[in-house]
């Protein structure tokens, strides 16, 4: 991932003008990882090392979904719209 491509999910996503570190900023730069190990790892379909750190970001990713699931419903609504998960 670029360093301007995560400045603007940070950006996109954050809370307020410090906030880099929220738990809708992680779960986004947690999605935009995921989604390009997930181009890799179609091209290179013996990667298994790759496969493994995806699956350890995916359940990273699910935990923290289920904290703001918990904690907070509505951005949970919004921000799993605003990424396209759970279709």
């Amino acid at each position: 991932m670029e360093r301007e491509e995560k400045q603007n999910i940070i950006e996109s996503f954050r809370l307020n003008e410090r906030d880099n570190g929220s738990v809708e900023v992680q779960i986004a730069l947690l999605t935009s990882r995921i989604n390009h190990l997930t181009q890799h790892l179609n091209s290179n379909p013996k990667d298994f090392h790759s496969r493994r750190g995806l699956l350890k970001m995916v359940g990273k990713r699910r935990r923290l979904l289920r904290y703001l699931m918990n904690r907070k419903p509505d951005v949970y609504k919004e921000l799993i719209s605003k990424l396209n998960l759970r279709r």
